[in-house]
């Protein structure tokens, strides 16, 4: 008698970087359409709201194998659904924190994250004036503990909220310690070892952006 097969997990699809940053677009209106009892709604309608072409969010609604109906739309329950499983919303993930300063605690109290799947269960610094303390119901350890804790609580996620002069230290002490993805908050360009993720979210970038959009628009044409 032959034995059954199990089958293999796939393993999931790695999208375009542009494609994942449009979905959260899409899941912010589609769930405001929920709340609304909207039961459909179009690539077109969307296209509208978002500023975004609708053969594009069809296109990306396609990585997902999420497909509307003919003059009806899409399902905007079944929608929400299927773009917060992809995108990992509805899943816990522990993330710690090195560094609490004015960003570091901003970030541990935003009650948002946890929405969005990201649970901040620890804070590190090097400051006795907030080690040992605790921000909301994180606590905040010496960083001197932070491989042990990484295993306790076991985090998958660094977060990097220190100085641009310690961030590479730090994110290699992150590593070292087993977190597979960092979080990097400085404008500092860290580098890692191959098989780390790295998102770097520099406030620093964003604002030099805007500021030379800014001037350049106020700029006088020659």
């Amino acid at each position: 008698m032959e034995k059954a097969m199990t089958p293999t997990p796939v393993a999931p699809r790695a999208l375009p970087e542009p494609t994942l940053r449009r979905l959260p677009w899409y899941l912010a209106y589609v769930s405001i359409l929920a709340s609304q009892g909207v039961e459909y709604v179009s690539s077109t309608a969307i296209s509208r709201k978002l500023n975004v072409d609708a053969s594009q969010i069809a296109k990306d609604l396609s990585f997902l194998s999420i497909k509307g109906k003919t003059r009806i739309g899409y399902d905007v329950a079944e929608l929400e659904h299927e773009l917060e499983e992809f995108l990992g919303f509805k899943r816990g993930h522990n993330a710690i924190i090195a560094g609490v300063g004015s960003l570091g605690s901003a970030l541990i109290a935003d009650k948002g994250l946890q929405r969005y799947g990201l649970n901040i269960v620890a804070g590190f610094d090097i400051s006795a004036s907030v080690t040992g303390t605790r921000i909301g119901n994180v606590p905040v350890f010496d960083i001197s503990e932070l491989a042990e804790c990484r295993q306790l609580y076991r985090a998958e996620i660094g977060i990097v909220a220190v100085p641009a002069e310690k961030a590479q230290e730090v994110a290699d002490r992150l590593v070292e310690a087993g977190v597979k993805a960092l979080w990097n908050f400085t404008p500092y360009r860290i580098r890692t070892e191959e098989g780390i993720v790295v998102t770097n979210t520099s406030i620093y970038a964003h604002l030099a952006v805007m500021y030379n959009r800014i001037d350049a628009q106020n700029s006088p044409v020659r």
